[in-house]
């Protein structure tokens, strides 16, 4: 039975190549134009920076391509290590104010620092999902029953809203809603490699935390007072495990904008598949998100082809009813 267990997350790690590969040959191959894969051969081997194809393919969809891989793994983790942590089915970046803190904070940055260096604005970011999740969590420790799966979403979802709405008032006082629109509404297209090197550190030290807290997330799932006499520290881990998600959501959204709900549908879809053994469940939910986003990259440019649909429009669609379907049925219920 064992092995059995074993074989699916390791079938899927080791065909995580073939995965990666073909979504991003499949997104660089198809846009406002579809280039030929012999084109796309010619790029990578034979650059020609006078070929527009060329041009396109190495400094446009390449990017996009290996954005949307990178940050779907990056906030498909997050949330798998807030429903570990928590215990509850509805965690997820954002819909727990970290995605929404993150944003908020960039939002300051880009009205009162408008040259601050992308780096320093990936920092931002992680401060912003700090704040965010703090007060989500604060608010929740404060409220009888605050902490419980259904009314911590509520509290996660009133304080995003709330810190989303303050975003858009500071954009329309100071004039620069239209930038900040561009920024919220995923902005993969506009990523360069530049900026992808910039965000990789960040995101590989919040992979690393994430998966050397893996087999301790399983544990800390059964709950504190079983995790620690089983010889855990469950505060050490949970503060381990929030830096990680602060790393992970504070470099996506510093890259992308928001995009809601990877976190939320994702980590449900692997346990499924896996089990609830973290160590497993944190490597394939990666995977597993890098795929559903990139993927659901190249959906928003066909739907309404040759125009392309807000990337947040296909997760939503996507994640709200999983989201009313998880309050109907397991709403109640811790994650354990």
């Amino acid at each position: 039975m064992e092995k059995k267990r074993r074989i699916v997350p390791l079938l899927i790690i080791g065909l995580s190549p073939v995965l990666f590969m073909g979504t991003i040959l499949l997104s660089i191959s198809y846009g406002a134009k579809d280039i030929e894969p012999a084109v796309i051969q010619e790029a990578f081997f034979h650059y020609d920076s006078s070929n527009v194809d060329h041009a396109v393919i190495m400094t446009a969809r390449l990017p996009r391509a290996l954005g949307a891989v990178m940050v779907g793994a990056f906030l498909a983790v997050s949330g798998a290590l807030m429903q570990g942590m928590t215990r509850n089915y509805l965690a997820s970046p954002s819909i727990m104010g970290v995605t929404d803190g993150s944003a908020f904070v960039v939002t300051l940055c880009m009205v009162f620092a408008p040259g601050m260096a992308s780096s320093t604005m990936i920092l931002y970011s992680m401060l912003g999902s700090a704040l965010g999740a703090a007060i989500v969590f604060g608010f929740g420790s404060l409220l009888r029953n605050g902490l419980s799966p259904v009314r911590l979403a509520i509290i996660g979802t009133v304080i995003g809203t709330f810190l989303s709405s303050l975003s858009s008032a500071v954009a329309s006082y100071f004039e620069v809603s239209q930038t900040i629109s561009f920024w919220y509404n995923a902005r993969l297209h506009q990523l360069s490699m530049d900026l992808l090197l910039l965000g990789l550190p960040a995101g590989i030290i919040g992979l690393l935390l994430a998966i050397a807290a893996a087999r301790s997330i399983t544990i800390l799932a059964l709950g504190d007072e079983m995790s620690t006499n089983l010889g855990q520290r469950p505060v050490l881990l949970k503060t381990v495990t929030m830096i990680s998600v602060i790393f992970l959501t504070g470099t996506a959204v510093a890259l992308v904008g928001k995009i809601g709900f990877v976190g939320l549908l994702i980590p449900h879809i692997t346990r499924f598949i896996v089990g609830v053994d973290y160590k497993w469940v944190i490597p394939c939910t990666g995977i597993i998100g890098g795929f559903f986003l990139g993927m659901s990259d190249l959906l928003s440019r066909l739907i309404n082809y040759p125009f392309e649909t807000p990337i947040g429009v296909v997760t939503s669609v996507l994640g709200v009813p999983f989201f009313l379907y998880l309050i109907r049925t397991r709403g109640g219920k811790s994650h354990v």
